[in-house]
C-alpha cells in the first residue's frame, strides 16, 4: 500500500423508517460508523418518528413503539447529526432510500443537506461486476460478512464498513479510492445504472423506457431532449416519491430516437398502450369510449345521449360532445356542468323527472328552476348548447389524409387516426391507402392541438394527392 495514499473521511450509515415514503413515513433509528484517517468511531440512536409504527415493519426491524416512544425526534438530533456527517462521504447501501430520508428530515426543519454520497451497490457492481446481485443479503453471503443485527441500522451501516474493508483487500486502496472517486461524480445515477448508459442516450427528441427486473417496462415517458430528461428523473428522486421508486427498481434503459416532439408525443401514446408499463397511469387503452350527443325530446327540452363505443365515429359525427373514456366520466363531467351553471338535472336525464314538481337541485338552490317554468325551457337549451359547444368532437377539416412535415418525415393523418410515419413518397402513398385504424382519444388530442395551436407554426401540412385517399 502507498503510504501517502489515504481515504478521505467515511460515514457508512444506515436507516430504519415507518415505510418507504420519504414524505409520509419518519425514521426510527439512524446507525452510523465513521472511518478517519484508519480510525472507527460509530454513533447511533433511537428515533421517535412521532407516527405510528406499522406492524411489518415492526416484525421487520424488531422497533416497537414503546423503544422509541421516550425517544428524541430527529429535530432533537438534528445538528449533532449534522456535525457528525460534516466533511464526509456518506456511504449507504441504495444510497438514494437513506440519503434521501435523510435529506428531507432536514429539510423539513430548514437544513440544507448535500453531502458527497457513494452507494455501496455501485460500488459492488463496479468492483465485481461478475456477481449477478448486488443486494446486502447477497453481498453478505458473497463475502462472508458477519451479521450482528440485520435490519437495525448500525448492525447494517456495520456490514458496510465490513464491505469496504473487502473491498480494499479485493482490489487495494489505490483502485478502491479511484473507484470512490468515480462514483460520487456520479451520485444521481440509480445503482443499477452504469454513466456508459446514460452518455449513449441522445439528446434529441424521441421516447425513453424504463425497463425493471426481467425487462418488465416500468415506464415509458418522452422528450425533445432524451438525456437531459432521463437525468432528470433520477436527480428528482431525492425530492420525489415517485422518482426515487423508480430509480431503486430500474435495471436498464432503452429509447428509440423521433424527428420531433410532435412524433414523440405520438409515439409515446402508442408505446405505452402497446406495452403497459407499470408506473404509467395516463394514455392508457380505453374500450368504454363514449361522446354526449345533443337530442330534442319530444316536449322540445334539449338532452344529452350517450353515444357508446360502437355507435361513435369521432371525425365523422358532426354531433359529438366531450369524449370520455368511460360512462362513469362521462356522467361525472354532465353533472359537474349542471352543478356548476345551475341547470336542471332532471331536464338532463340525471334524475327522474316528475311533471309539475321540481328537481332537487331546485330545493337546494342549485338549479334556474327550468323543470317548474321559472326560467323558459328555451333559455335551459340556449345554455345548454353554448356550454357544451366548448367540447364539441371536430369533425375531420379535410377530404382524405394528410402528412404533418417534421424533420426529415412526415406523420400521415386521416381522421384524427395516425396511420404511421412516411420518410419518402412511396412510403406516404402507402401510408395514405391503408386506413383502417382505430379512433384514439389521447391522439386526436395530440394532433388537435398540433393543427390548431402553438404548433401549427412549426409543421408543414401536406395534403395527399386525391388519387391516394381513402375509401
Amino acid at each position: 500500500m502507498n503510504q501517502h495514499l489515504s481515504y478521505p473521511p467515511l460515514a457508512f450509515v444506515d436507516i430504519e423508517t415507518t415505510g418507504s415514503h420519504f414524505d409520509r413515513d419518519r425514521i426510527t433509528e439512524i446507525g452510523v460508523r465513521s472511518l478517519i484517517e484508519g480510525q472507527i468511531s460509530t454513533w447511533e440512536s433511537l428515533i421517535n418518528p412521532q407516527t405510528l409504527i406499522p406492524q411489518n415493519i415492526q416484525r421487520l426491524t424488531g422497533i416497537k413503539p414503546g423503544m422509541v416512544a421516550d425517544q428524541p425526534t430527529f429535530e432533537d438530533l438534528a445538528k449533532r447529526l449534522k456535525a457528525e456527517f460534516e466533511g464526509k462521504i456518506f456511504v449507504a447501501h441504495n444510497a438514494r432510500f437513506d440519503y434521501g430520508f435523510i435529506k428531507a428530515s432536514f429539510k423539513r426543519i430548514g437544513i440544507d443537506f448535500r453531502p458527497k454520497v457513494l452507494c455501496t451497490v455501485k460500488l459492488s457492481r463496479l468492483l465485481f461486476p461478475d456477481q449477478p446481485r448486488h443486494n446486502l443479503d447477497t453481498i453478505i453471503s458473497a463475502h462472508g460478512l458477519k451479521v450482528s443485527a440485520r435490519h437495525r441500522a448500525l448492525g447494517d451501516a456495520d456490514l458496510l464498513l465490513q464491505f469496504w474493508n473487502v473491498c480494499e483487500k479485493a482490489v487495494g486502496p489505490e483502485r478502491l479510492l479511484k473507484a470512490v472517486n468515480q462514483l460520487i461524480g456520479n451520485a444521481s445515477l440509480p445503482p443499477n445504472i452504469d454513466q456508459a448508459l446514460i452518455d449513449s442516450i441522445p439528446d434529441t427528441p424521441g421516447c425513453y423506457i424504463f425497463y425493471g427486473e426481467n425487462k418488465i417496462p416500468l415506464y415509458i415517458g418522452k422528450s425533445i431532449s432524451l438525456r437531459s430528461r432521463v437525468m432528470g428523473h433520477f436527480q428528482g428522486a431525492l425530492t420525489q416519491r415517485k422518482e426515487m421508486k423508480l430509480s431503486l427498481q430500474v435495471r436498464d434503459i432503452d429509447w428509440i430516437d423521433t424527428a420531433g416532439e410532435l412524433s414523440a408525443l405520438v409515439l409515446e401514446s402508442q408505446l405505452i398502450k402497446e406495452r403497459m408499463p407499470s408506473m404509467n397511469i395516463k394514455l392508457r387503452r380505453s374500450k368504454d369510449l363514449c361522446a354526449w350527443s345533443l337530442e330534442l325530446n319530444e316536449a322540445g327540452v334539449l338532452m344529452p345521449v350517450l353515444v357508446g363505443q360502437q355507435d361513435l365515429s369521432p371525425g365523422l359525427q358532426e354531433n359529438l360532445y366531450g369524449l370520455f373514456y368511460s360512462k362513469r366520466e362521462a356522467h361525472s363531467y354532465l353533472k359537474a356542468v349542471a352543478k356548476k351553471h345551475r341547470l336542471c338535472e332532471a331536464l338532463l336525464g340525471l334524475e327522474k323527472r316528475i311533471e309539475g314538481k321540481p328537481c332537487f337541485g331546485f330545493q337546494v338552490k342549485q338549479c334556474n328552476g327550468s323543470c317548474i317554468g321559472m326560467s323558459p325551457i328555451n333559455h335551459h337549451n340556449l345554455q345548454l348548447r353554448s356550454i357544451f359547444e366548448s367540447y364539441r368532437v371536430q369533425v375531420w377539416p379535410y377530404k382524405g389524409p394528410i402528412a404533418i412535415s417534421e424533420g426529415n418525415s412526415m406523420l400521415v393523418i386521416d381522421k384524427w387516426c395516425y396511420l404511421g410515419t412516411a420518410i419518402n413518397e412511396d412510403e406516404l402513398s402507402e401510408l395514405a391507402s391503408s386506413g383502417g385504424i382505430e379512433f384514439d382519444l389521447d391522439i386526436y388530442k395530440i394532433i388537435k392541438k398540433a393543427l390548431s395551436g402553438p404548433y401549427k407554426n412549426q409543421v408543414r401540412l401536406l395534403k395527399i394527392p386525391e388519387t391516394m385517399h381513402c375509401e
